[in-house]
Parts: C-alpha cells; sequence; structure tokens
C-alpha cells in the first residue's frame, strides 16, 4: 500500500458550526499513521460550573423580581455563540436559578435533539426547554438580503415567540447568540415596559431613511405608515417583549403584512429587522444604550473591525457579518474580540497520532 494513501474507518462526519465541530468520527489512516478523532460533539464543549442563587433571591429561585424568562435560537452555526452567551448570563447574574432558557431551533427532534443535548452536557444544571421552529412557516415570506445569514428561516423566529412560548410566559428577554451580557440580566428583563409591548435600545441619531428603499420613501400611502410616529432605529436582537400585549395587538400578523409588501415591492434590504421597524419604531419602551452595544461584527458585506461606543457596556453585540469565533480560530481578530474570548467555552483538541 502506497504511504500516502488515506483511508478513512468508520468515518462519519456531521458539521455542527462553522468548521469546528465534528460527530462520531472514530478514526482515520493515513499511511502507518492513525488519526483519533473527537467521538462526539458535544465533547466539543466543556462543561461549565454550576451557579447558585445568591442571598438575595427567593429560597423558591422566585426571589429578586421573579423568574427571568430568556429566549433564543438554537442553530448549528451560532452553537459556539450560544454557549458563551448562556455562560455570560449565568455567571452575571445574582440569581442564575431563576434564570429559564427557551431556545426555538429548526432541527428536527427539538428538545430530542443533537443540539438540545449539546446545550445540557455543558450546563446540566441549566433550566432550559427547547421549541422546534418549523421552517416552512416563513420561508416563502422571506425575501432576498443583502446577506445570506440573514435569510434563514431561524432568524425570523422572533417574530413568533408569543406563537410558540406556553402560556404562563408572560415577558421574555429575547437575545440574539453573538451576544455577551457582562451585567446582571435581571435589569433588562425587568425594565418597566410603559404600556408598550416591547423595549429596547433606540438610536435615534442614526439615518433611519438608509433602511429603508427609495421606492418606500416615494410612495406616500406606505411610508405614511409612520405618520404620528417618531421612528428611530432599534436593533431586534436584544428586546424585552410583553407576550400577552404582542398578541393582543397582533403583531405577528402586522409583521407578517409587510414581508408580503416586500415581496411584491422591494421595500427594503435587510433581513427581518426593517418589518419590526415599520410595525413597531417609534411605538417602544427605549432602554439605556449600555444593554446593547452592538455593531461589534463590523457591517453586513465585509465585518471590518469597529471600536466601542463610549460609555458603560451592560451587552455586548457582535452584530454584523463578522463573529468573533470565526475570526478568532482565523487568527485576524478584532480588538473587542478579546472580550468574547473568556466565555468561550469550545474545547480546543487536537486529534491524537498514533503509529501503528
Amino acid at each position: 500500500m502506497s504511504s500516502n494513501r488515506v483511508t478513512a474507518i468508520a468515518l462519519f462526519v456531521v458539521f455542527v458550526g462553522a468548521g469546528y465541530a465534528v460527530t462520531a468520527v472514530t478514526s482515520i489512516r493515513v499511511g502507518a499513521a492513525m488519526i483519533r478523532q473527537p467521538s462526539s460533539a458535544i465533547a466539543m464543549f466543556r462543561e461549565a460550573p454550576a451557579f447558585r442563587n445568591g442571598a438575595e433571591c427567593a429560597a423558591d429561585g422566585g426571589g429578586g423580581g421573579g423568574r427571568v424568562d430568556i429566549a433564543m435560537t438554537l442553530d448549528a452555526n451560532y452553537l459556539r455563540g450560544t454557549m458563551a452567551a448562556v455562560f455570560s448570563i449565568l455567571q452575571h447574574t445574582a440569581c442564575p436559578e431563576s434564570v429559564t432558557f427557551h431556545f426555538l431551533t429548526a432541527e428536527r427532534g427539538g428538545d430530542d435533539g443533537r443540539l438540545a443535548a449539546a446545550l445540557r452536557a455543558t450546563f446540566p444544571f441549566l433550566d432550559l426547554r427547547v421549541y422546534r421552529f418549523n421552517p416552512s412557516r416563513v420561508r416563502g415570506r422571506i425575501s432576498r438580503s443583502v446577506r445570506q445569514e440573514l435569510d434563514q428561516p431561524l432568524n425570523y423566529a422572533r417574530v413568533y415567540l408569543a406563537d410558540t412560548l406556553p402560556r404562563g410566559v408572560r415577558r421574555v428577554t429575547y437575545l440574539d447568540s453573538d451576544v455577551i451580557v457582562v451585567d446582571d440580566i435581571r435589569t433588562l428583563a425587568s425594565v418597566d415596559l410603559g404600556g408598550h409591548a416591547v423595549a429596547a435600545p433606540e438610536y435615534c441619531h442614526a439615518n433611519f431613511r438608509n433602511y429603508f428603499t427609495d421606492a418606500f420613501w416615494s410612495h406616500r400611502e406606505l411610508n405614511g405608515t409612520f405618520a404620528g410616529r417618531r421612528p428611530c432605529y432599534f436593533n431586534t436582537g436584544v428586546m424585552v417583549m410583553d407576550v400577552d400585549k404582542w398578541r393582543a395587538g397582533g403583531y405577528t400578523r402586522r409583521v407578517e403584512e409587510w414581508m408580503a409588501v416586500q415581496k411584491r415591492r422591494r421595500i427594503y434590504h435587510l433581513g427581518s429587522l426593517p418589518p419590526f421597524l415599520l410595525v413597531l419604531a417609534g411605538d417602544i419602551r427605549a432602554v439605556d444604550h449600555r444593554w446593547n452595544q452592538h455593531g461589534l461584527g463590523g457591517d453586513n458585506v465585509e465585518g471590518r473591525c469597529r471600536g466601542l461606543h463610549p460609555g458603560p457596556i451592560s451587552l455586548l453585540h457582535w452584530s454584523g457579518k463578522g463573529k468573533p469565533w470565526l475570526r478568532l480560530d482565523a487568527r485576524r481578530p478584532c480588538a473587542v474580540d478579546y472580550l468574547w474570548a473568556p466565555y468561550d467555552l469550545y474545547r480546543h483538541s487536537s486529534p491524537v497520532i498514533e503509529e501503528w
């Protein structure tokens, strides 16, 4: 047998992330050497320590403002980011046992799937629920945007939170998977909604016209939707939702209606964000900017490095094309990516090579 011939033995590959996780790969023979690969994607993440409630939390787990419900999506390509986000939340809250996580996934099997299993193996003490989001519910409504990642059905799952979560969840804090929380999440989760369905940091200095096309702004009937409102940009990757008000106000249907308009007439370019703005901009409860230090992933095309905005920080958000785990692995990190690295639970392990 030629020494440079490669023979694969019991090789079965399932990609869990963007080139960094492998499931059920036993070994590969290269000449006289055997390369032993990790046997499970779950093993690619270190187990997090158990986090316990502090003295200020009630014995029933409901102290310090009660239970906190957090919703996130669970996606193979962002699993590493999700792990880091959850770790940061647990590490910085005084009442981690009072936090319940709700994950929406497109993976078949939902709560019994491999992504849920990876979460439970990494956070064995975590109170988590996993719900399957059927991509077919939104696939026909999606219009092509400036970045392929923004066109994935799971990116629209936040629109359907109120339809997915159990009735007992009255208020939920939605977070993207590319965030790190460095403050007590209870502060954000307990913000006074002031009668609004949604609360989020808003940015009225941003050029709001840039989020919609000339076709939209030249159409009086369409842009008239903002009449009586002072619309400002807000990022839907960090928001607190009154689930009952969302249902009562028919917000899911209203967002879907604007998605239908987009299919007929191109009025925006950026995935799931603009229909939220069309329905809610100028009608949300503003939250302190410290709760979304966004844009750390750069723009949506090149993902160039950006620095931090001045002021206090409670949440770091790598919105944009560049993700910290990818830039760190490529050894081309931005300075802000080193703020994400301490929360990375990915197990950096090399294959073990044995001579036969």
